[in-house]
């Protein structure tokens, strides 16, 4: 579905991610690494947050950088950093709106992507009054309703408590999109399809959630 050929990403004189050259199809991948490692980095170069200082991006069906955005959705770790509108209709509306897309293809929308993440009863809540698993649902739902191909998380479980972290991955493994998670939680990732992991902006392993993880474990001792 995605693929990076030899892609570095350079700031301030320092090389985050070193040539970075894989193809990704799986439906569930993990991403695993040290604070610092560049794994956050990489997943932000999906969608173009981040771009790469050499090298290229290449997603199926996606011919320019606006297509890539509409193609890969990216969940950010504090459901803060991405919910606009203070409630909740309003800011799913956001961004169908600035798609040009008509008040009935909107409303269709919302009304649908409410009742799969069944948060119908939020649509007309202040968003800084919801819970923070509510909130995480709606920067979700937020993402989902612009309808990409690939959703892309950044530690979307760091914030919630055990009962919210379980409602999350559940709602996460009955995604039908393909979905990329950065996480410290190495236990979420344990029945994934494929994890990578980074350490000083390289990858260093790569394949089946179990060896790769139990390496990182190891190394991490």
């Amino acid at each position: 579905m995605i693929s990076f050929s030899q892609v570095t990403v350079r700031k301030n004189g320092r090389e985050i991610l070193s040539d970075i050259s894989l193809s990704l199809d799986e439906r569930r991948i993990g991403i695993i690494g040290r604070n610092g490692s560049g794994k956050t980095t990489f997943a932000r170069l999906f969608n173009g947050l981040e771009k790469p200082s050499l090298g290229s991006i290449q997603f199926a069906g996606a011919r320019n950088g606006a297509d890539l955005r509409s193609e890969v959705g990216f969940v950010f770790q504090n459901p803060d950093n991405q919910i606009v509108y203070p409630i909740v209709g309003e800011d799913l509306a956001f961004g169908l709106r600035k798609r040009g897309l008509s008040k009935a293809v909107v409303e269709e929308r919302i009304v649908s992507a409410l009742a799969y993440f069944k948060i119908e009863h939020l649509r007309n809540c202040l968003t800084h009054q919801i819970s923070g698993g509510e909130r995480q649902l709606v920067a979700l739902a937020g993402v989902f309703i612009m309808q990409p191909r690939l959703i892309v998380f950044d530690e979307p479980t760091t914030l919630l408590d055990l009962a919210n972290k379980r409602q999350l991955m559940r709602t996460i493994a009955n995604l039908q999109q393909h979905v990329v998670i950065v996480s410290h939680d190495l236990e979420l990732l344990r029945d994934f399809d494929r994890v990578i992991y980074f350490e000083g902006g390289r990858i260093v392993g790569d394949g089946r959630p179990e060896g790769v993880i139990d390496e990182y474990i190891a190394r991490s001792q």
